[in-house]
């Protein structure tokens, strides 16, 4: 990715050292009633260690009476001390056992994906789908003023949500046509708003939000959108999906990965998450785990083989 997201987290070490420890380096003791309460040794799997209960065991003192039991506490603090100086040399050598390949090769990744990847760069490199020529990259008028061509890109992928491509593109033709600004948004009766972007999914819906937050521009950004993701989700019908991709088609800036319902649904068929995840925003956190960043800029090739697998079962 070209930039550092606050969403990607890095990666944890789960290797098992498979070493072996006692109880002076915070090991377990004897249960009561089953022995006096001296360190006894383990490995990482919570297995005594080698012959360490058998030699403690033989070490122990005889205790002759009540009178004699004073005279072995002296020997028995010098025996704990010594074993735990044999389990620290058993330590020291397990950790020296462990190689560099061990804990750089530890992190989860799904099997085969950079082939995979590959495999739909080979597919999406006619660059056939709706997404490639009207998406919201193509929605906006480029020779406008940056704020302006901003504004639009917002719109154009609020309209986006739970609409085909070419709804959104021709919805967003009409707009322009007519003045797609700030200032002519917010003149506009709700009604003209509703004719000019039906038949978008849920357009009754998306002339409220597209009025409530062009007002919030005008009124706490100068006009101009947020630049964060934080700010963009607190915009009315904004979520997760259209603020990465704000962030990277406005702003240039990639913040995180944009996962819709139709990314999600090809992840899961990939296995590219550690368990089936269960909505777009999850399968978003499980890709941004291990995805290597410079990837995250492509993702709209996973948009946009889309069309080649609703057709399939």
């Amino acid at each position: 990715m070209a930039s550092t997201s606050p969403y990607f987290t890095p990666g944890v070490l789960t290797r098992n050292m498979s070493r072996r420890v006692c109880a002076t380096a915070g090991g377990r003791l004897r249960q009561p009633g089953k022995g006096d309460g001296r360190p006894v040794c383990s490995d990482a799997a919570g297995q005594p260690g080698g012959d360490s209960i058998q030699e403690t065991v033989r070490a122990l003192p005889t205790i002759q009476s009540e009178d004699s039991a004073p005279t072995s506490a002296p020997r028995q603090k010098r025996e704990r001390l010594q074993a735990g100086s044999k389990s620290t040399k058993v330590t020291g050598q397990a950790q020296a056992a462990v190689s560099p390949a061990d804990e750089t090769n530890s992190e989860w990744e799904p099997k085969d994906w950079r082939e995979q990847w590959n495999n739909i760069r080979e597919m999406r490199k006619v660059r056939d789908a709706p997404v490639d020529h009207m998406g919201a990259e193509h929605c906006f008028d480029k020779t406008a003023a940056p704020e302006v061509m901003r504004y639009q890109v917002l719109l154009s992928l609020m309209l986006s949500s739970q609409t085909r491509d070419h709804v959104t593109s021709a919805a967003m033709k009409k707009l322009r046509d007519h003045g797609l600004t700030v200032e002519s948004i917010l003149k506009m009766e709700d009604k003209t708003l509703g004719e000019l972007i039906y038949p978008v999914g849920f357009w009754r819906n998306k002339v409220k939000y597209i009025k409530q937050t062009t007002a919030i521009l005008k009124e706490q950004y100068s006009g101009d959108i947020p630049n964060s993701i934080s700010e963009l989700l607190k915009l009315p019908g904004v979520g997760p999906k259209m603020a990465h991709l704000i962030t990277k088609i406005a702003w240039n800036n990639v913040s995180g990965i944009s996962v819709d319902t139709h990314v999600h649904r090809i992840i899961n068929r990939l296995k590219w998450a550690k368990k089936e995840t269960k909505n777009p925003e999850e399968s978003r956190r499980a890709l941004e785990e291990w995805m290597p960043r410079e990837r995250d800029k492509e993702d709209e090739k996973l948009k946009g083989l889309r069309t080649k697998m609703e057709g399939v079962k």
